[in-house]
């Protein structure tokens, strides 16, 4: 029941984020609307037993990928405020009632992962405790045993894109 109830917020507060992205003028909310919606994906990864998958999301997507995006836009200028085409009204000094669903459906989801990471600690079982599995073990096999050449193959793409990056941002000799 508790996962059926957390995955339901988690997939709530990935369309909400989706929809305040899409729906945005204003570049630097579309940005939190956007962390919003990942961190809804990694609570839909915790929900379907992929702790690896839903810790990657949380650190690579919404820790690194939306802060440089906010620290790019904040560099460049980014947009001005925009004028709020959906007519909704301020509430004072707080925000709109559209950021007040995404942080409550944020702070749900949060609070179920953390309550569910809490309750699976606490949980005693009599007798002999249970062997620990995690699926970073798994992953780790799988990658390194079966699909070893996907693995390699995915590495000299990702140097390849590296040395590209490198080569594009290089300055000119004129």
């Amino acid at each position: 029941m508790f996962i059926n109830i957390m995955f339901i917020l988690s997939a709530l507060l990935t369309l909400a984020g989706a929809y305040g992205v899409v729906a945005s003028r204003n570049i630097m909310h579309a940005c939190v609307y956007l962390l919003a919606s990942l961190f809804g994906i990694a609570g839909l990864y915790a929900t379907l037993g992929a702790d690896f998958l839903a810790a990657t999301q949380m650190v690579v997507y919404a820790g690194g990928v939306v802060i440089l995006m906010l620290f790019a836009i904040m560099l460049t200028g980014g947009h001005k405020e925009a004028m709020n085409r959906f007519g909704i009204n301020k509430i004072p000094s707080m925000g709109t009632v559209r950021t007040f669903v995404i942080g409550t459906l944020s702070a749900l989801v949060l609070g179920s992962v953390a309550f569910k990471i809490i309750a699976g600690m606490t949980k005693h079982v009599p007798g002999e405790l249970p062997e620990f599995t995690t699926t970073v073990e798994k992953l780790g096999v799988l990658l390194l045993t079966d699909h070893i050449l996907a693995f390699e193959i995915s590495s000299v793409l990702l140097l390849g894109a590296l040395v590209g990056a490198a080569v594009i941002s290089r300055p000119r000799k004129q």
